[in-house]
């Protein structure tokens, strides 16, 4: 059974077009600087949780990344994805599961990437939920970078409520497998031209050494 809050997502990526969804843009300037910060290169391992529609993807094939995975909840927003990529879908794992309890493999990914999927997750068994999937998921010394609506960002988006959390308040919710290394905040733009207050975590997983695993 479709559960209720993929049958929403499936509805919002069929009625609107990618472009116009408030949370496009073009690339995503700061997450690729703070994936780049954690070492981005070409043979990273980087799963980008919640991709959807986004242009993350096309940035990580144009930078050489040869093994990116996109996990979403939304099937229609990731054939979406596939279809602006053509013939280099091929080359791109993808994923259409909820992350809180997705089938990941241990110590699979290098790095972690979300801008604003963790937002929507407000309760506490969600979020525990959340950061157990990224503590497995990730070698000891990966990286996540985690971005979604600041403290004085908006306070629904898409019709659902979300969490407005700094980095600090990221952080603290993954304190107990990694620390926070650097972060960042941007002031995003809607296709309306909105302002939305955004922050940015980078986190590095305890244990572990620093090189690439497999």
């Amino acid at each position: 059974m479709i559960s209720e809050t993929r049958q929403h997502w499936e509805r919002v990526h069929r009625e609107k077009d990618a472009r116009a969804a408030s949370w496009f843009r073009p690339h995503l300037d700061t997450s690729l600087r703070l994936l780049q910060r954690a070492g981005l290169d070409p043979y990273t391992r980087v799963i980008d949780v919640g991709g959807g529609t986004s242009t993350l993807v096309d940035d990580l094939l144009d930078r050489g990344v040869t093994q990116v995975s996109v996990l979403d909840l939304s099937e229609t927003a990731l054939e979406v994805a596939r279809r602006r990529l053509g013939e280099r879908a091929a080359r791109v794992e993808w994923r259409i599961a909820d992350i809180t309890h997705a089938d990941l493999p241990p110590a699979g990914f290098d790095l972690w990437h979300d801008r604003a999927v963790l937002h929507f997750l407000i309760g506490k068994p969600a979020t525990d939920a959340y950061v157990g999937q990224a503590a497995t998921a990730l070698r000891g010394g990966g990286h996540a970078v985690i971005g979604g609506f600041a403290g004085d960002g908006p306070e629904r988006c898409s019709g659902l409520p979300v969490a407005r959390r700094e980095a600090e308040d990221i952080a603290a919710l993954f304190a107990t497998h990694f620390e926070l290394i650097d972060q960042a905040r941007e002031m995003h733009s809607t296709p309306w031209g909105t302002a939305q207050s955004f922050a940015y975590a980078l986190l590095r997983r305890r244990g572990g050494g620093a090189t690439h695993a497999g």
